[in-house]
């Protein structure tokens, strides 16, 4: 069946032509469709308002221009939005670490792995001081030379299972539970904490207004093209995941 915006077809040439694009999408060939129906529909709304770009892209900035304007961002939103997302303003924020890392392996069931790694767990927790010897002998980690130390570790260092873990935890406390991560099963503990500052509304005033002004766009721009996807006529192609929404 026929690709179809308003009776305008979108081609299997133009889709072939769209698609080198969209190789790193999950679905390069819908990811290509959709896009060219997006377009198809801003180049008519251009015609429908008489707009003359001297391309195809410069009349869709044209639309966006005058359908979408950015939106207004007072200092209040700014300060409502910096007082919502405290951990978004600290610096210097850092934990030391150390942990005993479970490896999946081709010939270990993961419930035996899991068991052996609970097992430890439990052996720490009971006595604290054995955390350095168990992770020479258990840890699959490098680390294990040095009893399982990591150094000193910033947000977003880790992968965010591991990070979310140590940020909750304050010196010499140890994970209760198993932190699963895409390397395996690890035994945490936090051994040293430095909180961080909390940088001030004025120095960050400036980039939070560029940053909801940015957001509200999108989020704006979201809309519209959800609008002009259901006054369409497409025929040919499911358009319902075609817009995913934007989250600030």
């Amino acid at each position: 069946m026929a690709i179809t915006v308003n009776g305008v077809e979108i081609t299997d040439a133009m889709i072939e032509n769209e698609l080198p694009r969209h190789v790193e999408a999950a679905q390069p060939l819908q990811h290509a469709t959709h896009e060219l129906v997006l377009r198809q529909l801003l180049l008519q709304e251009a015609a429908r308002l008489g707009l003359d770009g001297e391309d195809d892209d410069a009349r869709i900035n044209q639309v966006i221009q005058l359908e979408v304007p950015p939106p207004k961002v007072s200092e209040a939103d700014c300060q409502a939005w910096y007082a919502a997302h405290p951990e978004a303003f600290v610096t210097g924020e850092t934990v030391a670490a150390r942990h005993i890392l479970f490896q999946p392996l081709q010939d270990v069931p993961p419930a035996l792995l899991r068991a052996k790694a609970e097992g430890v767990l439990n052996e720490i927790l009971a006595t604290p001081a054995r955390f350095a010897e168990l992770a020479q002998e258990h840890s699959a980690c490098p680390s294990r030379e040095e009893g399982g130390d990591l150094g000193m570790l910033a947000r977003g260092q880790t992968v965010p299972e591991f990070d979310a873990m140590i940020f909750t935890l304050e010196p010499g406390q140890i994970a209760e539970e198993l932190v699963e991560t895409q390397f395996g099963l690890h035994i945490i503990q936090v051994t040293q904490r430095s909180e961080g500052q909390t940088v001030p509304f004025e120095e960050v005033r400036d980039m939070l207004a560029e940053h909801l002004t940015s957001l509200g766009h999108g989020q704006s721009l979201h809309q519209f093209l959800h609008l002009l996807v259901e006054q369409a006529d497409i025929q040919g192609v499911d358009m319902t995941d075609a817009l995913v929404p934007l989250q600030g």
